[in-house]
């Protein structure tokens, strides 16, 4: 699904310009004639805004207003201002009021892209490692969680009402669908989000461990118990208790579960006393409790304790429309962490993709896209990089595969193009789109007059309009710089003066 780019201008032959450049990029505009109409779509909870084209100068709500507007209302889409009137005083006002970079009217192709590629690289990076540090800290909110599937968001908007309580929740799925992550965002999104998140898997506990995994164990209890063991339901207390797998649960361990569920106190193998805990339990399977229940291998009264709030999460062959964001959300990390460039994947591998039954879901993907970033030998992903995907797809057409698999046909797919390579390790963020920067759309090099243009632009973004200090740090004079200025067509009566005055307007 193309990103969506938010155009605000009031001169409707810049909208249609800006229209035309926007979706020859592959993006996909959307077009408002004011401020106030601009504040009004970004607020809009539906909204998919990625980016914001604005303008400075306009009747109702000028540029600098709209930017005042989101940082009350805490938006975060990155702004690209835009003006007629190549004043410098008015474009520094812009940097400092949060803008991450400006072009001069008519702008050119090429440098609206590259502008553009720039402010949605950094936002995807940004986004990528706020998620990493939620998830680590479990903090992981729904918003971290992609998707633009409607039964999924049915599915978020639920698992949200019930993160707001202590109601015991089970998320049922099937395996790799992601029942974990929407523990997180339970736990990270409700009161207890700064207290423990433990997860524990219940099939992955030797059968004689469970007790003394989930309850704890005293010194000498047993043989091997070289000393005490707390449990993870006092490590967790105060927090959230993620039992994983819950089904797999032998039928002794589910009596100690059931008491400490309804008494609020786990008894340590080993020991006379028992031990209060405050835990709030998310429990997930991937089969059907309920037969598990007739056919006597899980206790009936534990399985109306657990099943208070469920909340089933569809396989990803039920939610195709996920998968090519998925798939760029996939690529931008493990391209990172892998070293590797990737800049694209071609509309064959998309398509292919989507029309995969995936069996093992969100995981499966992960783990090919994983196996097709290792196998890239140039920096765009195609269908060759997933000779197993293809394999298994048998020849057949695409369409008839994505039929006998389960669902609709998906639609033809585009190329997934990142909006920039991705950052080898050990690089800092500054790095991010430095092909988009000195290469033009053909893969060559640009002329240096536009390098050197781009270059000033962003010394004065990141410096925030201090002219003294873009002039030090790229090493020439005040003079020099504003020469420079004046050549890209900015007029200014200004430009002599000194920075405190340019800041100012005076």
């Amino acid at each position: 699904m193309p990103k969506v780019i938010l155009v605000v201008d009031d001169d409707p032959v810049q909208r249609r310009l800006l229209d035309v450049m926007v979706r020859r990029f592959g993006y996909e505009p959307l077009l408002v004639d004011g401020g106030e109409a601009a504040i009004k779509a970004l607020s809009d909870a539906q909204s998919r805004i990625e980016l914001v084209v604005l303008d400075l100068v306009m009747p109702d709500l000028d540029g600098l207003g709209v930017l005042a507007r989101m940082k009350e209302a805490g938006l975060t889409q990155p702004v690209i201002v835009q003006t007629a009137h190549g004043g410098l005083d008015n474009i520094v006002s812009a940097m400092r009021a949060g803008a991450v970079d400006f072009v001069v009217k008519p702008v050119g192709p090429e440098r609206l892209q590259v502008s553009l590629q720039n402010a949605l690289s950094k936002r995807a990076l940004e986004t990528e490692v706020t998620r990493i540090k939620r998830s680590r800290s479990g903090t992981l909110a729904f918003e971290d969680i992609i998707t633009t599937d409607e039964r999924m968001t049915g599915v978020l908007r639920l698992a949200e009402k019930a993160a707001a309580s202590t109601i015991p929740v089970l998320i049922e799925g099937e395996s790799g669908v992601g029942k974990e992550i929407i523990a997180r965002a339970i736990h990270g999104s409700g009161p207890r989000r700064t207290k423990p998140f433990i997860a524990v898997n219940c099939g992955a506990i030797p059968e004689n461990l469970v007790e003394s995994t989930l309850f704890g164990h005293e010194k000498g209890a047993f043989t091997g118990a070289s000393e005490r063991h707390p449990g993870k339901f006092v490590e967790a207390s105060g927090g959230t208790l993620f039992l994983d797998e819950i089904g797999e649960l032998p039928l002794s361990a589910q009596v100690k579960l059931l008491r400490a569920l309804q008494e609020g106190e786990v008894d340590p193998v080993g020991s006379r006393k028992s031990v209060k805990v405050d835990v709030r339990v998310v429990s997930a399977t991937n089969r059907s409790l309920m037969e598990a229940v007739r056919q006597g291998a899980f206790r009936e009264d534990l399985f109306y304790r657990l099943h208070v709030f469920p909340i089933t999460v569809p396989p990803l062959r039920e939610r195709r429309g996920d998968i090519p964001e998925l798939l760029r959300h996939f690529l931008i990390r493990i391209a990172a962490e892998e070293g590797k460039r990737v800049r694209s994947v071609s509309a064959d591998a998309v398509e292919v993709l989507s029309s995969f039954a995936w069996p093992g879901n969100v995981r499966q993907l992960e783990n090919a896209v994983f196996r097709a970033v290792v196998l890239a030998e140039s920096d765009e992903i195609s269908l060759s990089e997933f000779p197993q995907i293809k394999a298994q797809l048998g020849g057949r057409p695409q369409e008839e595969a994505a039929v006998r698999a389960g669902g609709e046909p998906p639609p033809k797919a585009a190329p997934i193009i990142l909006d920039s390579p991705a950052i080898a390790p050990g690089l800092t963020e500054r790095h991010a789109g430095l092909d988009s920067l000195l290469l033009d759309s053909q893969g060559e090099m640009r002329p240096m007059e536009e390098i050197e243009a781009d270059t000033i632009r962003f010394a004065i973004s990141h410096y925030r309009g201090q002219m003294s200090e873009v002039a030090r740090r790229l090493r020439i004079g005040r003079s020099t710089l504003y020469r420079k200025l004046k050549d890209l067509g900015f007029e200014s009566g200004n430009l002599a003066a000194p920075d405190s005055e340019i800041v100012s307007g005076r």
